[in-house]
Parts: structure tokens; sequence; C-alpha cells
């Protein structure tokens, strides 16, 4: 197998990740509720917050969208 023949699939298994992320990104949008982008920094801050603890990013994550799902329905 050549270089280019193994590269192949992980190319393409980032650009299926990035096509992915941009759906999700256009449905949130549409539906009136915070963007995976918004909840990853929201996710992050709160990381922050915590005193940048690792192993805690689910938690992190779940806490984001509560934050902001309740920030879009007082909107």
């Amino acid at each position: 197998m050549n270089a280019r023949a193994a590269i192949a699939p992980t190319e393409n298994k980032k650009h299926q990740a990035h096509e992915t992320l941009e759906l999700e990104q256009r449905q949130t949008q549409l539906a009136g509720a915070p963007s995976v982008e918004e909840i990853r920094q929201r996710a992050y801050e709160i990381h922050l917050e915590r005193g940048g603890v690792h192993g805690r990013d689910q938690e992190d994550w779940l806490q984001a969208e509560q934050d902001l799902a309740q920030k879009y329905s007082a909107s």
C-alpha cells in the first residue's frame, strides 16, 4: 500500500466529520437553539471556571447545553 492510499481514508473521515458538523450547526440555528460552536465555547468557559481540571468534559458539555437551552428559551 502506498502512502497516498493510507492517507485517503483519514482525509475522507475528516471531510465527513466537517460536513456533519456544518449540518448540525445549520439545523440548530434554524431551530432557534444554540449551535455546536456556542456549546463548545460555553463548555470551555465552564472548564476554566472550575480551574481547568481535566476529565469532566462530558459534564461540562451537558452543563453548557443546559445553560444555553435556558438562555434560548428565555429569548
